[in-house]
């Protein structure tokens, strides 16, 4: 997609001031299974018509009237019949078949796309491949002097992996409807397949339930969604070929669900007591437990027509069993030697629950610890040896280790990872696919956008495209594109960031985003104050995100960018010198700005340390570029070694747990340009 050149340095700017989108047209993403250029391309100046050469019906309408819509919206394409004749956009579709497993785990996905001057071509074998194929139609419109056009290509496509996912928890915090259905426009253009909804923890219950109306009267916290509002979540979805999977953990992160209904508690919940919300856990001796669960989600399942039912199942703290002298003896005459062996009797029970529902049980890899049905299916979440394992049994599993956005990792330390690294054939062959999940402790309703994308685009492309291709350098390229296609087509990333911004620092919020521009939040769950305060044993609070972490990305295109061209600079391209001297002297002078800002909203005074060191990383950078006269050095290696122990703090989950954090949460993203600047001693 040739975004580049159509939204250029203007879009830049907004873009948390990145200097310049990166060039690489066609921008796609996920990667298709094969890809052919072709010479020419489409102007798009005239209105499109449609001719449908096999299956047409009510669904393919509204998807292809949604395509056209967005071919408007990422074009600029106007057309005025009454001054002439215009060249109509020619676009076949051939659906060969109306796909009777659509919206199933075996929905067919295949497509292929032939553009050339004559029009377009879209050949799939069912619905879902249709719209898998106008996703990727959008990627090639590109803007030239003479207008929009679609570049001519010819492309064969299909997933690698039948499940494709993104886990949003909307218990930790809420998210409304309207921004879930904005993440589900944004599955569709990835070609993300399921939206795995986490609706349960400790902190709340998240439907409306009306055999137990305490749920959204004390668990809720407020804030839930009714079973009108489900239906139309999993509607909407239907309509991109989006399955919702629920999620209602039990046994453990059962805190809320507890709240509501104590009498079902392994021990006794204390509503004021914010550390039982990571503990609480049911009661698997009480027959009342299984009538409770059973009733509860027969009616969530009528809800959500997906065959797979999740029943969460993780971090069960066994303590909570043991240390109450009732189910202890319980454990003891029924043979159960410890308490995964009582979780195990647990989820066998469930799991029949959910089959005679018509559900098949999915759970956390925990489940599998101790023999359970081998139907249920096992999500690996705490590292590859639990998906081999899962595997080994016979479950089919879904691997989500590698994939938590959660961390706050920028998105090539996930590309990295492949769902079956080090998995036996044997054993990737029980391995359905792979989903991303973003536990939402530390990201409000607000932050959604940013905090998912474009690092979930990346990922998605690990889940679709053959396993080949897995080049962080190229994806790198591609991503700023792909970010831009996804906010002209209705992602709130950079609004909400900028809205943000500006509540902070009304007066001159752009100042404050050139410091943002180039740092990142401190990573693996530093950011959550809370618990750090439960491992720590000290009181929890309250913890706001309204702060200028809650706005920085792990992503930082704009030090991305610089880190990329000092090394071009430094392998002979010297006519990057005064372009890299501007990027530094803007950084070293917004410290200045920020100084000013601080004093006149006091909310911004930890960010001083954070202006001053970047404005000393980069006079080191301007030591290095221009050879810095004397004295510089010193400085220089002061302002990399705070930088470098800065982001050691948070470099492993250990580290953020044990380490003092940085001012204001956040790390430094320059680091590696300034280094090699230094390093060089050149001087052109």
């Amino acid at each position: 997609m040739g975004f580049s050149r159509m939204l250029g340095a203007g879009f830049v700017l907004a873009l948390l001031a990145a200097p310049q989108v990166a060039s690489c047209s066609p921008a796609l993403m996920p990667m298709p299974t094969s890809y052919v250029a072709g010479s020419g391309a489409i102007a798009l100046t005239g209105r499109m018509e449609v001719t449908w050469l096999g299956l047409r019906s009510a669904l393919l309408d509204r998807v292809v009237g949604r395509f056209e819509k967005r071919l408007d919206t990422l074009s600029g394409r106007t057309y005025a019949p009454e001054y002439g004749p215009v060249t109509a956009l020619r676009l076949s579709i051939d659906c060969m078949a109306d796909d009777t497993r659509m919206l199933s785990v075996d929905m067919h996905e295949h497509y292929r796309l032939q553009v050339d001057t004559d029009g377009v071509r879209l050949t799939a074998d069912g619905p879902a491949g249709v719209m898998r194929g106008l996703a990727t139609l959008l990627q090639l419109v590109d803007h030239t002097a003479d207008g929009p056009v679609l570049d001519a290509a010819v492309i064969e496509d299909r997933p690698r992996f039948a499940w494709r996912g993104i886990l949003i928890d909307v218990s930790r915090h809420f998210m409304t409807p309207a921004t879930l259905e904005r993440q589900m426009d944004a599955m569709e253009l990835a070609k993300l397949n399921v939206l795995h909804l986490h609706l349960s923890d400790g902190q709340s219950f998240r439907v409306e339930s009306r055999r137990y109306p305490r749920l959204q009267k004390v668990a809720a916290r407020g804030e839930y969604y009714t079973q009108k509002q489900i239906r139309a979540l999993v509607a909407y979805a239907a309509e991109r070929a989006i399955r919702i999977v629920p999620e209602f953990d039990t046994p453990g992160h059962s805190f809320a669900l507890l709240t509501a209904y104590p009498r079902y508690a392994a021990q006794p919940p204390d509503a004021m007591d914010l550390r039982q919300v990571y503990v609480d856990a049911f009661d698997p001796t009480l027959p009342g437990t299984y009538d409770f669960i059973r009733h509860l989600y027969h009616e969530m399942s009528r809800l959500f027509p997906d065959v797979y039912f999740h029943a969460g199942g993780d971090e069960v703290r066994g303590w909570q069993w043991t240390q109450n002298p009732r189910i202890a003896a319980s454990m003891k005459a029924h043979g159960y030697a410890d308490p995964k062996a009582l979780q195990a009797a647990f989820t066998t029970r469930i799991a029949r629950f959910l089959e005679h529902d018509g559900k098949v049980m999915m759970g956390w890899d925990e489940v599998s610890e101790a023999p359970v049905p081998q139907g249920v299916m096992v999500e690996a979440w705490r590292g590859q040896k639990y998906a081999a394992a899962a595997a080994s049994a016979g479950h089919p599993v879904v691997v989500s280790a590698g994939y938590y956005l959660d961390l706050l990792q920028p998105a090539a330390q996930h590309y990295r990872v492949d769902p079956t690294d080090t998995l036996s054939d044997m054993q990737k062959a029980h391995v359905v696919g792979a989903e991303a999940a973003l536990w939402t402790e530390t990201v409000t309703d607000e932050m959604l956008d940013a905090r998912l994308w474009p690092r979930l685009a990346a990922i998605s492309e690990r889940f679709w495209s053959p396993q080949d291709i897995c080049d962080p350098d190229s994806m790198s390229a591609r991503l700023p594109a792909i970010q831009a296609e996804l906010q002209v087509l209705g992602n709130q990333a950079q609004s909400n960031t900028y809205r943000m911004a500006a509540r902070l620092a009304p007066a001159d919020p752009q100042s404050l985003l050139t410091l943002l521009s180039v740092t990142s939040p401190v990573r693996n769950y530093a950011r959550n104050h809370q618990a750090w305060q439960y491992l720590h044993k000290v009181p929890i609070t309250e913890q706001h995100f309204d702060t200028p972490a809650d706005i920085a990305a792990p992503d930082s295109f704009a030090a991305q960018a610089f880190n990329r061209d000092v090394q071009i600079y430094l392998s002979g391209q010297s006519a990057l010198k005064p372009d890299l001297r501007a990027r530094l002297v803007a950084w070293r002078d917004n410290d200045v700005a920020i100084i000013r800002l601080a004093a006149q909203y006091p909310v911004l005074q930890p960010l001083l340390p954070v202006s001053a060191e970047l404005a000393a990383l980069a006079r080191a950078g301007l030591g290095g570029l221009d050879g810095g006269g004397h004295g510089w050095q010193d400085a220089a290696r002061h302002a990399l070694a705070t930088a470098h122990q800065q982001i050691e703090a948070s470099a492993t989950t250990k580290a953020a747990h044990t380490m003092a954090q940085p001012p204001a949460d956040l790390v430094q993203d320059i680091v590696p340009g300034i280094e090699a600047l230094m390093a060089s001693g050149r001087k052109i």
